[in-house]
């Protein structure tokens, strides 16, 4: 054969061109490949699969016939065609197709595949597979999976570039990787504005291509998130090249109306802004039964975590031991770009360390890094924020665990970055500690629901920052372990749940009882603006889709206010209620049922406060108190600005900023008992 042939060094044989060289322009020479585990060969030349395998075996076959051996029997042909494993090639990585029954096989050649190339640039296809995902998330190898877009920026930029035209204008979201063109209920809806002619071309036009297949077998055009509902037979009732002009408009309403009825209310408006259609969208785009996908989405996240989580590499349980990732071994000279070194963070070692440590019946762990804020609070500067997720399952557990891994704001890395002294440095950060597991405590006897369960834990690092004297000396940094809420983001709330009066109604109750705390412990920040409705609070749903709890995943900011009156913030709490009112069917009903739990939840966190106030008052009396702000002077602030507010007062001030207008019902004599008379 003429065919280029190649032996690297560490004895894999490539039959054709290296897998990811390209011509003088640039492009791959190959988009496919075929490697045989047992045989240590990959095979690139020009074809499909199928022709690469036979390719193989007529080259096996001619050099035994130069040794002087018979060549390969029919059975030992099937056996060899049937150990092979199918590549694909990207400019940046060579993606595996594996046989979901048999990920053995799909390792091994894995495993050959990285003495050629990078680990890094080996990923998976078929991550949505089940049995495919269990076997790389038991391998601790999430990272695997090829990475997609992970801001919500490179999503509607991802969208966006996907519109495309057949003959007429840019109605569809073009899927690359299938060749199918989306059409959505809104793009359908807009041709009505069409002039009749170009409407009628419009129509001809989905009614004929969506007939059709491309050489994949997909169809030409699919009508977005309508299922079996709506479809081209819905078209095929029609022939729009020979219809009455006086008909035109009629056939196109119906059709409007079936695609309407076939669409999901939520997702019938193209909203790149709004998290669940844009979520659908680009499930969509990259083909998610047959290309690459995150891993979040099948832990039971949030929408809010699609695409925005990085697997990084780990480790994995082997027979009770455990075996880190070897890419944090590979030699620079291998390839080893920046985007690796991004990859390999030491932090997950340390945490896999600690789990480990913990957990003497350890599966598998996962821990992967969520690489964009949730919260729509301004960026800060100053202090560490990362944040990471673990996926752990125990042996004898049939459900895993998913936790939130927060660093700690402030550590030993920052206070050395202040140029504090190595030992300053270590006591502030422990004093930090203290402070904020004393501001949950605080925050949890004055009515605000968080986590049952937060764990303050340390890994190790080496130092190397602002403060050079000290580079390469072993820190401790500490951070906080959470189990995951599985909830959403009230901020981040699909607008479509607000059309059930129901679910409006029990959202506002359980936001205005969220208020009250939130108000009490004056949780704002640097700048001294309200921290609230924020990204932090999260709402657990129910079996049947309605709110059954709001929960606090973070108390950051809280005791930031401690010296202002509560009255001065007040019209800060009607922004969560202003900003949903459009949403909403009966305005004045969600605005009052936010106002009465705000109160409701006030008055009783102040009458449990006036009932065993000596309880609450000497919480914190074994800490240091300072007037320059220590936790137990922030503590006695709260609790007497909470002792002298009047509820119906702050109740009214947030009333006069909401933007409806709500008749006042008449005040008590004795609305709030004063502080002197006690309960």
């Amino acid at each position: 054969m003429a065919e280029d042939h190649q032996r690297m060094s560490t004895g894999v044989r490539i039959v054709g061109q290296h897998p990811l060289a390209t011509d003088a322009a640039g492009r791959l020479r190959s988009r496919i490949g075929t490697v045989f585990p047992s045989h240590r060969v990959v095979v690139t030349l020009p074809g499909i699969h199928a022709t690469q395998r036979l390719a193989y075996l007529e080259l096996l076959n001619e050099e035994r016939e130069q040794q002087g051996r018979s060549p390969l029997s029919r059975h030992e042909q099937s056996e060899l065609w049937d150990e092979s494993v199918d590549l694909i090639f990207d400019p940046d990585a060579i993606l595996i197709r594996p046989d979901p029954a048999r990920m053995q096989l799909a390792f091994q050649a894995d495993e050959v595949l990285q003495e050629i190339v990078s680990k890094y640039r080996i990923r998976f296809l078929y991550a949505l597979n089940e049995q495919v995902r269990d076997a790389v998330k038991r391998r601790g190898e999430c990272w695997r999976v090829s990475p997609l877009p992970r801001s919500a920026a490179e999503m509607r930029q991802m969208v966006a570039s996907s519109r495309i035209a057949i003959a007429g204008r840019e109605i569809y979201y073009y899927n690359r990787v299938t060749g199918t063109r989306f059409l959505t209920w809104d793009e359908f809806d807009r041709l009505g504005m069409l002039e009749d002619a170009e409407l009628q071309k419009h129509l001809v036009e989905i009614a004929d291509f969506s007939a059709r297949t491309n050489p994949h077998g997909s169809p030409e055009i699919a009508f977005f998130v309508a299922g079996k509902r709506f479809s081209k037979a819905d078209f095929a009732r029609y022939d729009f090249r020979a219809i009455a002009p006086e008909l035109l408009h009629q056939a196109f309403d119906d059709l409007r109306a079936a695609f309407h009825e076939a669409v999901p209310p939520e997702l019938r408006r193209d909203d790149p802004n709004d998290v669940v259609w844009r979520n659908r969208m680009c499930a969509a785009l990259i083909g998610r039964e047959e290309d690459v996908v995150s891993e979040e989405t099948l832990l039971g996240l949030s929408p809010e975590f699609y695409m925005q989580i990085e697997w990084l590499p780990g480790g994995r349980i082997e027979e009770g031991e455990l075996i880190f990732d070897p890419i944090f071994e590979e030699p620079s000279h291998s390839g080893r770009s920046a985007d690796v070194f991004g990859l390999c963070d030491d932090k997950a070692r340390k945490f896999i360390f600690n789990f480990v440590r913990e957990h003497g019946d350890l599966e598998y762990v996962n821990i992967g890094r969520v690489i964009n804020s949730l919260s729509r609070r301004r960026p800060q500067d100053r202090g560490r924020r990362d944040v990471y997720i673990a996926q752990i399952k125990l042996r004898d557990v049939e459900k895993e665990i998913i936790s939130i891994l927060r660093m700690q704001k402030w550590g030993m890395r920052e206070h050395l970055d202040q140029g504090k002294s190595l030992l300053d440095a270590m006591i502030e950060s422990e004093e930090y500690t203290e402070y904020i597991l004393d501001r949950r405590l605080g925050c949890k006897q004055l009515g605000m629901n968080l986590p049952s369960r937060v764990t303050a834990r340390k890994i190790s690092e080496r130092y190397q920052g602002a403060q050079t004297g000290c580079n390469g000396i072993t820190i401790w940094s500490p951070y906080f372990e959470r189990d995951y809420i599985h909830g959403i983001a009230t901020d981040k709330t699909p607008q479509h749940k607000f059309q059930s009066d129901r679910y409006a109604f029990e959202f506002a109750r359980l936001l205005g009882a969220a208020a009250a705390p939130n108000l009490i412990v004056g949780r704002c920040d640097l700048a001294m603006r309200v921290l609230f409705d924020d990204g932090d609070e999260v709402i657990v749903e129910d079996a049947a889709g309605m709110p059954r709890e709001l929960v606090v995943a973070d108390q950051t900011g809280t005791f930031c206010d401690y010296l202002r009156d509560l009255q001065a913030v007040a019209q800060e709490y009607a922004v969560p209620v202003n900003r949903r009112l459009e949403l909403v069917s009966d305005r004045e009903g969600f605005a009052r049922i936010y106002l009465t739990a705000f109160l409701k939840r006030f008055s009783n966190i102040q009458r449990e406060y006036r009932k065993r106030r000596r309880a609450f008052d000497t919480l914190f009396k074994h800490r240091r108190r300072d007037e320059a702000g220590s936790f137990a002077y922030r503590w006695e602030k709260v609790l007497e600005r909470l002792d002298r507010a009047d509820p119906r007062e702050i109740q009214e001030r947030i009333r006069d900023s909401l933007d409806v207008d709500l008749v006042r019902p008449p005040r008590p004599h004795h609305a709030a008992v004063p502080a002197a008379l006690g309960p």
